[in-house]
């Protein structure tokens, strides 16, 4: 598994933490907890790539968010992702964007954002995957792979096989995504994946730290992938 020691905003740096637990901040998930502090709580546990996703505030309460946990994330020294959104990326110094199927397309992401900054892509199927390696994204994300806990309007399901289908691929680091929890991260890790991508495991949690840790704990553990 990809080495998560260091991390930098810069893009060659950066990879070496595409892998592990990926947090994904979304106030309509942890409508009662300030994202900052979720932010906070979970990198002094040990989470080290974080990324903002907010599909209902306007650009202006989007960049005021955005700006206090980018600000947060250069103080702990964790990767700070945008959802979606290049300009609102660009606005805070991100260190990257990850882009939905229906965002602006991948070749366009990368003028706007330049050659430094990381570039992530959410796939659902086998073509998408082909489709999206092909563009030279810095990760993926594929799934879901079990039912979403903060989703209504998800993909359809794609199961631990779906995952297993798509790793021989491509080469790119992989976050599964999708109702994924702590003790399903050693069978998803094993079916191929680089890393998971967390929302409601980690932000509905009565005891953040204590889950951040129980992720980093299982997803840190050696497996063999594919198996």
């Amino acid at each position: 598994m990809t080495d998560m020691t260091h991390v930098s905003g810069e893009k060659n740096s950066g990879a070496s933490v595409l892998a592990g637990l990926y947090i994904i901040l979304d106030p309509s998930v942890s409508s009662d907890r300030p994202l900052v502090d979720v932010l906070k709580v979970s990198a002094t546990a040990g989470a080290k790539m974080f990324q903002y996703r907010n599909k209902t505030a306007s650009m202006k309460a989007a960049y005021a968010e955005a700006l206090q946990l980018r600000k947060a994330t250069h103080e702990l020294g964790v990767l700070f992702i945008v959802n979606d959104r290049c300009d609102l990326a660009l606005a805070v110094d991100a260190d990257g964007v990850h882009l939905g199927q229906g965002d602006l397309p991948l070749h366009l992401a990368r003028k706007v954002m330049g050659p430094d900054k990381l570039i992530g892509i959410s796939t659902h199927s086998r073509e998408q995957v082909v489709a999206a390696t092909a563009g030279k994204p810095d990760y993926l994300g594929f799934g879901p792979i079990f039912t979403p806990g903060s989703k209504l309007d998800h993909d359809p399901i794609v199961g631990l096989q779906g995952l297993r289908a798509i790793r021989p691929l491509t080469a790119l680091p992989i976050f599964a995504i999708g109702g994924i929890t702590a003790d399903r991260v050693d069978e998803v890790i094993r079916a191929g994946a680089d890393g998971v991508a967390v929302i409601s495991a980690i932000l509905k949690a009565p005891d953040i730290s204590q889950a951040v840790n129980d992720f980093v704990l299982r997803v840190s553990t050696p497996t063999s992938p594919g198996s």
